[in-house]
């Protein structure tokens, strides 16, 4: 309205944090981690959506077993590690959480998390073009299977115009996509991921959950 006044909103901070509830009873743990991610207009946004699709999810119950494009899925699939993991990109105004969630049995949790953490470092040092292409594909496939239907598209417009201020076209979109490159993967990943601090909240038979400081040590490579 005219004449109001502008409050300034100080930046969002991320705190590293650890929160676990642990029930002996349980035999299964609900296990989610995340590292500080990207705003919907920050540069890494798009680079961030890929490594979501890169890293993909797994469902035991899908029936595809181990027989899945990304490497992480393949590997939790062939151990055997989880009931079902899912990669997650949460963007805000300002800030943004890149994450994994994870159900899993509670004998199971330090071998999870030993593939999890080096398949999230992988990114920021090795991840090849063959996956990086077929990620493309799918993501590009997924954001027009969520395009169908009138009030889907209302729904893209209203959070476009919202969060960009205009409204991009599926065209535009897939430029951008089509515009990352592997250094591209990798830059957004060591920013986000390698050597950063995380956020974890964990819940159920979590006795053979790494603790925090475990799982900070394995968020980067000794490379030298």
């Amino acid at each position: 309205p005219k004449g109001s006044v502008e409050i300034a909103m100080d930046p969002a901070v991320f705190t590293g944090s650890d929160i676990r509830v642990k029930f002996d009873s349980d035999n299964t743990a609900h296990v989610a981690i995340a590292f500080e991610g990207a705003s919907w207009t920050s540069e890494y946004s798009f680079p961030l959506m890929l490594m979501q699709t890169m890293l993909g999810f797994y469902d035991r119950s899908s029936g595809l077993g181990k027989n899945v494009a990304s490497k992480l899925c393949q590997e939790v699939g062939e151990h055997e590690l989880a009931h079902s993991i899912s990669t997650f990109n949460t963007c805000y105004k300002d800030t943004g959480l890149f994450g994994i969630y994870a159900l899993a049995p509670d004998n199971k949790l330090d071998d999870l998390f030993w593939y999890l953490m080096n398949n999230l470092v992988r990114m920021g040092h090795s991840p090849s073009e063959e996956e990086m292409q077929r990620a493309k594909v799918n993501l590009k496939a997924t954001m027009l299977m969520g395009l169908d239907g009138n009030s889907n598209v209302a729904e893209d417009i209203g959070r476009q115009i919202l969060t960009y201020g205009r409204r991009m076209t599926p065209a535009e979109i897939f430029s951008r996509i089509d515009a990352i490159t592997i250094d591209d993967v990798k830059a957004t990943a060591n920013k986000v991921i390698n050597d950063q601090d995380h956020a974890l909240a964990a819940v159920g038979g979590i006795n053979e959950l790494p603790d925090y400081n475990w799982i900070r040590r394995h968020s980067y490579w000794l490379r030298y």
